[in-house]
């Protein structure tokens, strides 16, 4: 990387958080997912792991994707063996987002990578990598913040809020998510 592409990678002070060149692939990608693969049958995981990797995403060739789910940026998003993006969640994916395997994000499950620095007058975009650990679950219309790391084994429950880490082995529910109970193995 040159001088000048790190120089437009960043953000100029109150300007825009992307380049062009960023905005420019993201329309693409969306236009090609809504043209190829949001409408798609749920057993044609091959045909959108295909889409995805082809925008630079890291996909394992068991994890399954559905059609509805919507990707901020490919090239932002990895996930390994037998994960689970299920029907309409959200991967807001700005920043890192790692779903290990056998992780579970279920229906309208949201995981959200950036956040805005509110005291900043220019509200510039900060963003934070999110880590769902292996065999964690993130149940049907749970947020996830940004940076939380979630630990193997958790369970965020349907309709939880997480902007913290998550502990292996245990059970959250709630806004904000507090334990209540070990997972049993």
């Amino acid at each position: 990387m040159t001088v000048l592409d790190a120089a437009r990678s960043k953000p100029l002070e109150g300007g825009p958080s992307f380049s062009v060149q960023n905005r420019v692939y993201r329309s693409l990608w969306i236009t090609v997912w809504l043209l190829l693969a949001y409408w798609t049958p749920p057993f044609l995981h091959g045909w959108r792991r295909f889409l995805l990797k082809a925008f630079g995403a890291k996909i394992a060739s068991t994890a399954r994707i559905y059609g509805s789910a919507r990707i901020w940026s490919p090239k932002n998003f990895e996930a390994g063996e037998h994960a689970c993006v299920g029907p309409y969640v959200n991967i807001y994916c700005m920043a890192k987002i790692t779903l290990d395997r056998y992780a579970i994000v279920s229906q309208g499950a949201h995981l959200c990578a950036g956040t805005h620095d509110i005291d900043d007058p220019n509200f510039q975009l900060i963003t934070k990598p999110i880590y769902i650990g292996r065999n964690a679950w993130i149940a049907s219309e749970a947020f996830v913040g940004p940076g939380v790391t979630v630990g193997d084994g958790a369970v965020l429950g349907a309709r939880a809020v997480t902007f913290r880490d998550l502990s292996p082995r245990i059970v959250y529910v709630g806004n904000p998510a507090r334990s209540i109970k070990n997972r049993k193995s």
